[in-house]
């Protein structure tokens, strides 16, 4: 059997220190993760359990990198996260076991085009189209756990043309890495190269043309973005 069609490209992201890559199957995306974001949102941080949505596999772009600013949207946002790589798979995960799950780390930014996404909320309709388009995941090198990881406290910030925006630590999630990881193998089989991205904290605002955004999670790496010219 043949494919009627030339198959597309494996997306994959780039392996801290290596050659290899790290195969991409799924990302997934935690909502309102961070109460001070929760709260910036108009939401009740202490009554929401974990909630996802998702991006392409394809929508992952290695940084450094240059991102062309998206159609569609006046209002690009930026979400800086960490980015946890599932290498081992499973349902109905123990938060105690998931660490035996992850494969690395990595840092991400969740470009968001803001506009589009609370037309949606407003109208009741799915997030796609201001979260899945292209180009909406630049994220660093994939970091492997057995680099001795930390990926339950440690620095999480964002600047925008060297003015800080997003500062906050890991460890002030709502739901930690190992509980939002067995909460959503609940609902569905992780597999091997899967991607979460945890959730920002709170500081998220927009980026136009031309401007460069860096970030980082320490222990984890550090990440730098362009916004190019509109698509």
């Amino acid at each position: 059997m043949g494919y009627v069609i030339d198959p597309p490209p494996q997306a994959s992201v780039a392996v801290a220190g290596s050659g290899d890559r790290f195969p991409i199957r799924r990302v997934f995306c935690v909502g309102r993760n961070y109460a001070a974001h929760a709260r910036e949102m108009g939401k009740d941080p202490d009554r929401e359990p974990p909630f996802f949505f998702t991006k392409p596999a394809d929508a992952v772009v290695d940084a450094p990198c240059s991102v062309p600013y998206p159609p569609l949207t006046s209002d690009l946002q930026h979400e800086i996260e960490l980015v946890v790589a599932i290498g081992k798979g499973g349902a109905d995960i123990a938060a105690k076991d998931v660490m035996g799950h992850i494969w690395g780390a990595a840092v991400g930014i969740d470009l968001t085009r803001r506009d589009l996404q609370a037309e949606a909320k407003k109208m009741g309709r799915p997030w796609d189209w201001g979260k899945a388009f292209d180009f909406s995941a630049p994220m660093s090198a994939v970091v492997p756990v057995s680099e001795g990881l930390d990926l339950t406290s440690g620095r999480i910030w964002l600047a925008v043309n060297g003015d800080l925006r997003q500062d906050a630590d890991i460890a002030d999630m709502i739901w930690s890495v190992a509980d939002h990881v067995a909460e959503l193998s609940r609902a569905m089989a992780l597999a091997p190269g899967d991607l979460v991205m945890t959730g920002t904290p709170a500081g998220v605002g927009a980026v136009t043309v031309g401007d460069i955004m860096t970030g980082g999670v320490d222990g984890v790496g550090q990440i730098n973005v362009k916004i190019g010219a509109r698509a």
